[in-house]
């Protein structure tokens, strides 16, 4: 398996929005609000590549996850990590994650931010098994009552 940072040479966008639809699936009439991921397209996939840092991850050339990282003061925002159904337990999601701290300490940004539903637990001990804890606990807009929570691993510099 390895990471491929998505630049101007990457075109696979349908299949790209395919992974991330399929990977979130399970999240469909659980959540609500629902996911953001609904509203993605592939065109609005190319153009959050200009605004982010993508990545995806390969073995021979099926694709098995991918994520998309943002800076911001102090951190960097990890978002979409997506793992094929038929690739998850397989290491694709930690190995993800270890490219975002090499990219988070690359830009001397000492944490890692993510954003999780509420009512998906799993993903909440998935991701505190991987160094995150909790931090916030937030609201979309339009909501009274906690629709998400924010988790941050510290990564020292």
């Amino acid at each position: 398996m390895k990471i491929v940072r998505i630049d101007g040479n990457f075109h696979r966008w349908s299949e790209l929005l395919q992974l991330i639809l399929s990977s979130f699936a399970h999240m469909n009439g659980r959540i609500n609000p629902p996911s953001s991921a609904l509203s993605l397209t592939s065109q609005s996939l190319a153009e959050k590549t200009v605004r982010e840092i993508g990545y995806v991850a390969l073995e021979d050339e099926d694709l098995l996850g991918c994520m998309f990282l943002r800076p911001e003061p102090g951190c960097l925002y990890l978002g979409k990590l997506a793992v094929a159904p038929e690739a998850q337990g397989r290491g694709v999601g930690k190995f993800l994650l270890q490219v975002a701290e090499v990219a988070a300490k690359e830009r001397l940004l000492s944490a890692l931010r993510l954003e999780t539903r509420i009512e998906l637990t799993e993903n909440h001990s998935v991701f505190a098994a991987w160094g995150f804890a909790k931090t916030a606990e937030k609201s979309h807009p339009g909501f009274d009552r906690i629709t998400y929570i924010e988790m941050r691993k510290v990564l020292a510099l």
